[in-house]
């Protein structure tokens, strides 16, 4: 029964809650009963809060009983908080030790939706320092596995929410994403990841509130589980200058109804950052992609090329580390090598430098534009390369192709971000090693529910068996 619980959709586990045929509090037992066997080998969850947990879920079992009507969405469902995110009266760390002892006194504008859609809040995943990183590690608390080897790295930022959700300890998660940070782990655990439209979710009280780059987003097993978290973290807010209505009502409703793609016409990308993509992972992506034509899709290769735009990302990449880290710039040897060097890279940059990539950046939005003109959204491999070791900090080579630095085979991902439009990634099927594969999805902005319901289609053709590792645990 416990597995079972662990391993149903969220959309399921909130219809079997108001049906009364299981209640909060098994659901949350189940849920701690996986952490517990699996968490000490994975280090996914890094703060947990068993007995608040408890506790929420005998309130939400007191509702229940009292036969309350117009229960929230999320009502019951466990979710893990990606630890640079505040939490009130949780540990929030940005997993450095300058803050290892730190407990927020109120919770970030995006936690508080999720308390108010009925979550339980039930701790905080891991992250490299202040998310500063495509692999999860950090000095404080140590690498997160992936669950389908706790060898191989789950990516990152967002890695301990996406191991979190992929091996069952809690059925949706929240993330954020910056140059991959939601969606890489998202495809290197096999689950369905969020990049939003800056301004749908609240990023208060995160620094660089006028960014368009981070940006937070739901991750989940399903695209309609995202989706219904999704409806639960959007939502203008009077505390974000850039924050804006999304033109539908529920992205939940849009993405249930979808059935087929017919209507719709989808361009493929092999590589639009230029830097190779492993053949396997490609040939998956690309056989993903064109299968949405069984669906209705007419379905056209493109040739999308941004790799001029590389460069001016690592520039703005720089200014944003500085922004994020002005109030400390003056203490940079108390944190990691890895923060440290970002930050000490941007400060380097020139004014000229800095206008040069934001000239850039605007030519990749209209980029973007112009294609979307004619085709309701952008497919493309979501890695190029596979899942590596854990304790690797980043690929240095796509095949025999030498890459120039540490953040290069995350370009295909980058490059999304620099058009300020969502993107997801969805599993696209399993390689020969038996490890998942993710397809990105990008659009137009507020596209959300056009991404996940493709992300529906293509997780119906290519669904994936449990992760291998968690399945013998």
């Amino acid at each position: 029964m416990s597995d079972d619980l662990t391993r149903r959709p969220a959309v399921e586990l909130t219809a079997a809650l108001r049906s009364k045929e299981i209640s909060a509090t098994e659901i949350l037992e189940a849920h701690l009963a996986v952490i517990e066997r699996i968490n000490p080998r994975l280090n996914a969850i890094v703060t947990l809060d068993a007995d608040g947990g408890r506790t929420a879920a005998r309130e939400v079992d007191k509702k229940l009983a009292a036969g309350k009507e117009n229960l929230p969405p999320l009502l019951g469902l466990p979710v893990v908080i990606k630890d640079i995110v505040e939490t009130a009266g949780m540990r929030t760390t940005w997993a450095s030790s300058v803050f290892a002892d730190h407990v927020p006194a109120e919770d970030a504008e995006v936690v508080a939706r999720l308390r108010a859609a009925g979550a339980i809040i039930l701790g905080k995943s891991n992250t490299p320092e202040f998310a500063a990183g495509a692999n999860t590690d950090n000095e404080l608390f140590g690498p997160t596995g992936n669950p389908w080897s706790p060898d191989l790295s789950p990516a990152g930022s967002s890695g301990g929410s996406a191991a979190a959700v992929a091996s069952g300890m809690v059925p949706i998660a929240q993330g954020t994403d910056f140059g991959c940070s939601l969606r890489m782990p998202a495809a290197f655990c096999g689950i369905v990841g969020l990049r939003t439209t800056p301004g749908l979710i609240s990023n208060y009280p995160l620094e660089l509130p006028w960014d368009p780059g981070q940006v937070l987003g739901p991750m989940a097993r399903e695209a309609d589980d995202a989706a219904m978290m999704l409806d639960a973290m959007a939502g203008y807010s009077c505390m974000m200058p850039n924050s804006a209505f999304a033109p539908w009502e529920s992205a939940f409703d849009l993405v249930r109804a979808r059935q087929d793609a017919k209507g719709l016409r989808l361009a493929y990308a092999q590589d639009i950052a230029a830097i190779g993509v492993d053949a396997e992972l490609e040939s998956i992506c690309r056989a993903a992609s064109f299968a949405l034509a069984d669906d209705g899709a007419i379905v056209e290769e493109v040739d999308f090329d941004l790799s001029d735009a590389r460069n001016a990302y690592l520039t703005l990449r720089g200014e944003w580390m500085v922004g994020m880290q002005h109030a400390r710039l003056d203490d940079l040897d108390a944190f990691g090598d890895n923060l440290a060097g970002n930050v000490r890279s941007g400060l380097n940059t020139t004014m000229r430098e800095l206008a040069k990539a934001e000239s850039l950046r605007t030519r990749v939005w209209h980029r973007y534009r112009e294609l979307f003109e004619t085709y309701d959204a952008l497919l493309m491999p979501m890695s190029p390369v596979p899942q590596f070791p854990v304790k690797k900090n980043f690929p240095d080579e796509i095949g025999d192709t030498k890459l120039q630095n540490y953040v290069d085979w995350i370009a295909g991902a980058f490059l999304v971000t620099m058009g300020g439009i969502p993107a997801g990634s969805v599993p696209a099927g399993l390689s020969a090693a038996g490890l998942p594969v993710g397809l990105q999805i990008a659009g137009p902005r507020f596209a959300e529910p056009l991404i996940l319901g493709l992300s529906r289609l293509v997780q119906r053709a290519n669904p994936l068996p449990w992760p291998s590792w968690a399945s013998e645990q």
